[in-house]
C-alpha cells in the first residue's frame, strides 16, 4: 500500500480535511482517542532550518500517540554532503516509521516523498505551510465557530502560508483576502488554480479593503528566514503592518492569528499580539494537536 503522505493541503479533499480537524479537536477535548502506537515506532524530525513550534510539537504529538523521535538536522547528515534525496529517503525508510521535513525548496519535500516508502509530511518549505495552517483552521473554529462561508484577511507578505492558506480557502469554503504590494503577491499560477477550483481568493494592495468585515485578520514576519533585502520587504510592507486602527475594521467577533515568532512594531503593533482578539497562543498550542491528528492518519491509527 502507499504511504499516506501529507505534502499540501490543495492535496486533500474537503471532507478529509473536515475530517482531521474533527479529529484534531477530539484528540485536544478528549472526546476521540485513536489506537496507541507501538513504542518502536520512530518519527524522523529532518530541519534544514531552525524551529521552535514545529519541533516541539511534532515531538510531543509523537510521544503522546505513544511512539519516539529523532532529529536530524541537515549539518548532521550526508545529504549536507552530497547524498542524494533519493538515496536518503530509501535509506531512512528501512529504520523509520514517518519522517517530518522543514527544508527550503518545495522539491525537497516532493523528491523525498517520491522515494520514501513510509509517510512524509511537509513541516514547511518555501512554498507552503500545510500543517501551521490546518492548526490555524481549528483555531478559527474554536474561537468563531465554522469557517465555511466566513472571510479571512491575509495582511503583507504573500509568502508560504498565505500560499496555503489560498489552499484552504479552496478547500474549506471560505473568501481569503489578501492584501499585499504587487511585488509580494502571490503566483499567479496558485491564483488561477484557486479561480479554477471555485475558490474566493481576492488580491488587493489595500490592506482596509481586506479587513473590511473579515472574521480573522492573520499576518506574518516581514522577513522570513533565507529573504534577501531586509531593507527593502520593510520599506515595501509598512503600509500593511496589523494596528488597531486596521483591526478595528473587522468584524466585532474577529480573531487575530500570527504563526510566530512575531515582531512587534513591525508587522503587528503590540496593542492587537497582546490584545483581546489574539488568538496566537491557541494558535501556537494547535499545532500539537493538529499534527497529532495527521501522524495519526498517517501512521494508519485513523479510517
Amino acid at each position: 500500500m502507499a504511504p499516506r503522505h501529507f505534502i499540501d493541503i490543495c492535496d486533500f479533499s474537503a471532507s478529509d480535511l473536515k475530517a482531521l480537524i474533527a479529529l484534531a479537536r477530539g484528540l485536544k477535548e478528549g472526546t476521540r482517542e485513536v489506537d496507541t502506537l507501538a513504542p518502536a515506532t520512530v518519527l524522523a524530525l529532518m530541519f534544514d532550518k531552525p524551529s521552535t513550534r514545529t519541533r516541539v510539537s511534532f515531538d510531543i504529538a509523537m510521544r503522546q500517540l505513544g511512539g519516539q523521535t529523532i532529529v536530524m538536522n541537515s549539518a548532521e547528515t550526508q545529504l549536507g554532503r552530497g547524498e542524494t534525496i533519493a538515496d536518503t529517503a530509501q535509506v531512512l525508510s528501512r529504520y523509520l516509521n514517518v519522517i517530518m521535513l522543514r527544508t527550503g525548496p518545495h522539491s525537497n519535500i516532493t523528491e523525498l516523498a517520491e522515494h520514501a516508502s513510509i509517510p512524509v509530511i511537509n513541516g514547511l518549505t518555501e512554498e507552503s505551510h500545510p500543517c501551521q495552517v490546518m492548526a490555524d483552521v481549528l483555531t478559527f473554529e474554536e474561537s468563531v465557530g465554522s469557517i465555511e462561508g466566513r472571510t479571512v484577511a491575509w495582511i503583507g507578505d504573500g509568502n508560504n502560508v498565505a500560499n496555503s492558506w489560498i489552499h484552504a480557502a479552496v478547500r474549506f469554503g471560505f473568501t481569503l483576502n489578501i492584501a499585499c504590494p504587487e511585488e509580494l503577491s502571490p503566483q499567479d499560477s496558485l491564483l488561477e488554480w484557486a479561480g479554477n477550483e471555485g475558490g474566493s481568493v481576492i488580491v488587493t494592495q489595500d490592506p482596509k479593503d481586506a479587513a473590511s468585515g473579515a472574521d480573522c485578520l492573520v499576518t506574518d514576519v516581514w522577513v522570513s528566514m533565507g529573504d534577501k533585502d531586509a531593507e527593502k520587504r520593510k520599506q515595501l510592507l509598512a503600509p500593511y503592518r496589523v494596528d488597531e486602527t486596521l483591526m478595528g475594521l473587522a468584524s466585532q467577533e474577529a480573531v487575530f492569528m500570527h504563526c510566530l515568532p512575531a515582531h512587534r512594531g513591525d508587522e503587528v503593533t503590540a496593542g492587537v499580539i497582546d490584545g483581546p482578539q489574539s488568538v496566537v497562543f491557541d494558535e501556537a498550542e494547535n499545532r500539537l494537536h493538529a499534527q497529532k491528528a495527521i501522524l495519526a492518519w498517517c501512521l494508519g491509527l485513523t479510517e
